[in-house]
């Protein structure tokens, strides 16, 4: 009977081991930028069990009638020490939840969410994305990286309001400007404007103070969309990724040069007929060679750009 009781023991501590083992033990700080704007900054790098999954950015705004949240971090645990830093600052009910994109690290930690009775609200090209291989794919990879911050119960949630293009809407006084300026990193990338703050949250449109990820992204109509952002005149820039900006148009003019001068250096070697190897050293890359990401992401953004500008001339 005695030999049995350590054994006993363990089965009832486990549990509580694995609940403790879910809770974020790293800093997470909510960063005022204007009267009703905040953000929280992720950590650099991919997602790892050293950052725990923390490396994006989300953001919320707090009106006299209830919480508007920008993104819902990369898993639950997340989500619910940002839901512990809105509670710091407010007991106003968290009614809105936009989804930049259904890119893992934005919007995994969306049950915590909806479980408060928050409206998911993403745009109409994201329908049905957590239901394809792919989302399943990321969604195993996620539990083997993040475990136990992502697991069996993490769920993948649709958005319970699909917009289809621009919309304005008030929640307690406050103006937000939704903007869809996909397809860029994604199909369905949204951007919201509060307008009383000038504060814009951009998602993954802007990759601040490093190389953006680009791939095989329809840079063109990234172009385009950054020119949106731009014209809107916002006076503080969250980027997806990064700390948030008080010159914004500075950042957004970076990027939108970054992308415009890929596809110039890498259109004309496909118009000239010159192999990428051959294109990519006779690039002058000075500009960005420095910047972070640089060995990780250029190569592989210009490859793929170059791949997209040869499609573009068969079409």
């Amino acid at each position: 009977m005695f030999r049995l009781l350590p054994a006993l023991l363990m089965v009832f501590l486990l549990p509580l081991a694995h609940a403790a083992d879910d809770e974020v033990t790293l800093p997470m700080k909510a960063v005022r930028l204007g009267q009703h704007s905040y953000f929280v900054q992720g950590l650099s790098g991919a997602a790892s069990s050293e950052n725990q999954g923390f490396m994006s950015n989300a953001g919320f705004v707090v009106t006299r009638e209830g919480v508007v949240v920008f993104d819902a971090l990369a898993s639950p645990p997340l989500a619910k020490k940002l839901i512990s830093l809105i509670r710091e600052i407010t007991d106003q009910p968290i009614s809105h939840v936009i989804v930049s994109h259904y890119h893992a690290d934005h919007f995994y930690g969306l049950q915590e969410f909806k479980a408060l009775g928050a409206t998911i609200w993403a745009h109409g090209l994201a329908e049905g994305q957590t239901r394809s291989e792919d989302a399943a794919l990321r969604l195993q990879q996620r539990k083997e990286a993040l475990f136990p911050w992502v697991d069996e119960k993490t769920r993948l949630l649709e958005a319970d309001h699909f917009i289809g293009g621009d919309i304005d809407f008030v929640v307690g006084g406050v103006h937000f400007a939704l903007r869809h300026v996909g397809p860029a990193h994604s199909a369905e990338d949204l951007a919201m404007m509060v307008k009383e703050d000038g504060v814009l949250y951009a998602g993954d449109l802007v990759f601040r103070g490093r190389v953006p990820f680009v791939g095989d992204a329809d840079s063109r109509s990234w172009i385009a969309a950054l020119d949106k952002l731009i014209a809107l005149e916002p006076k503080v820039l969250v980027p997806g990724h990064g700390p948030a900006s008080r010159d914004a148009r500075a950042d957004l003019v970076f990027t939108r040069d970054y992308l415009v001068f890929l596809r110039e250096q890498m259109g004309r070697a496909v118009r000239d007929f010159v192999p990428f190897d051959e294109a990519y050293e006779k690039t002058d890359w000075s500009k960005y060679r420095a910047m972070p990401a640089f060995n990780e992401a250029n190569r592989v953004n210009a490859y793929n750009q170059y791949l997209r500008l040869e499609q573009e001339m068969v079409e």
